[in-house]
């Protein structure tokens, strides 16, 4: 299955999930928590606001292994432009966000931050379900974000 397929697919429409294509084309899909839609908002109405540049929501991006769609992601101006007129982003965004869901496994995560990574995103923020955010680049887990955003609290 391509993506352009599961778009298409009316019995895959309104679902309370988020939808991802794995290597083989097979759907996978993980629900999402009343806290783990709030930190969405919360996190996209922070990056709208102090950053500029546009703000995604479950923005279908490829990579090596399919396609993901991190939680929340941040792209410049110049980044929209070269995939305005895309059916999903043929490259990540410079900022990929994911927010760790208890189905979500540690090895899911980390293979994850690697794809979309390699797909081109400069930074990976993993979020847990106390509003921890922790910062990965290419060198592995930072300290701090090179996005410079204040962040007061998520819960």
């Amino acid at each position: 299955m391509q993506w352009q397929d599961v778009l298409a697919d009316q019995s895959l429409q309104n679902l309370p999930y988020k939808i991802e294509l794995n290597e083989k084309g097979n759907i996978e899909m993980s629900p999402a928590s009343f806290i783990h839609s709030r930190f969405q908002g919360k996190l996209a109405k922070i990056l709208g606001v102090q950053l500029g540049g546009e703000v995604f929501t479950e923005l279908a991006v490829q990579t090596s292994k399919g396609v993901k769609v991190p939680d929340v992601a941040w792209g410049s101006e110049e980044y929209f432009q070269k995939n305005i007129h895309e059916t999903g982003a043929v490259f990540a965004p410079e900022l990929c966000i994911e927010i760790i869901s208890p189905s979500n496994s540690r090895n899911e995560m980390q293979e994850k931050i690697k794809l979309y990574l390699e797909s081109g995103a400069d930074e990976v923020w993993l979020v847990d379900e106390q509003g921890t955010i922790r910062f990965f680049n290419a060198k592995g887990e930072q300290e701090n974000s090179r996005f410079k955003i204040k962040i007061k609290n998520l819960i």
